[in-house]
């Protein structure tokens, strides 16, 4: 295969290895560099294909000056990946600066597309998935994440989130606040890994389901909520002054 100088943004797989397609393993081998957000937890994926290509990081904390160094390297027409953790880079993780740094310079962006957790959790969830939004990790403070998913009650279109098994529990009780016991709501964690769970249920049920159970409030989740029914702009302002006021004058 003849490969180009520029930047490869390659997906990794979020969870079985043999998710990594040959293409995926063919510009690892044979870029450079590359660009890892944990070099430490990269090198298992190389070591198990047998990739020695070197190793940069590039995370949330170094971005700006990795991307710098690394566009001078693709200035001298290197051939240079980018890769996460898991899934597809960019995707809730850093890589944006290099990107937009090497469009703005002429530079090649070539994308090798792979697995996604967002995308392989909507697609077995059985929500709509035509029309959807995803909003990466909610605030780690109770009101912070109270308020964010007030903006969400009459949402239409299927809602995305990613969340820590530590907040897990936490989270349903925000949903239940603000959505009711109603809303159906899945659950997606440890995608394509041993002890893969997609579990789907209203928030009553679900928040039994998963107190009941602590092998369920384990590993990285992605939760999708099934959008509101419509309602007009008028339905919408009167059920939100209907809510003040009750908040104000409780029954």
């Amino acid at each position: 295969m003849s490969k180009i100088p520029g930047l490869y943004v390659v997906a990794t797989p979020i969870g079985n290895l043999e998710d990594c397609s040959t293409r995926a393993i063919e510009i690892l081998q044979t870029v450079d560099q590359i660009a890892a957000e944990d070099t430490r937890h990269s090198q298992k994926l190389l070591k198990y294909f047998g990739i020695t290509t070197p190793l940069i990081s590039l995370h949330e904390h170094n971005e700006t000056i990795s991307s710098k160094i690394l566009l001078n390297c693709l200035k001298k027409n290197r051939s240079i990946a980018l890769i996460s953790d898991a899934g597809t880079p960019l995707i809730n993780d850093p890589g944006y600066r290099l990107v937009k740094l090497a469009h703005q310079h002429g530079i090649p962006v070539i994308p090798i597309p792979g697995p996604c957790a967002l995308i392989t959790a909507l697609c077995a969830s059985g929500l709509p998935c035509d029309r959807f939004i995803f909003e990466g990790f909610l605030p780690g403070k109770n009101s912070a994440r109270l308020k964010k998913l007030q903006e969400f009650l009459y949402e239409t279109r299927t809602i995305i989130f990613y969340e820590a098994p530590h907040r897990i529990l936490e989270l349903i009780d925000d949903m239940l606040a603000v959505f009711g016991p109603k809303r159906y709501v899945v659950l997606a964690r440890e995608l394509t890994k041993a002890f893969e769970t997609i579990h789907g249920d209203n928030l009553e049920k679900l928040n039994i389901w998963l107190n009941s159970d602590k092998n369920q409030q384990k590993g990285e989740f992605v939760i999708l909520v099934e959008g509101a029914e419509y309602l007009s702009p008028y339905e919408i302002d009167r059920q939100r002054i209907l809510g003040i006021l009750l908040a104000e004058f409780p029954i």
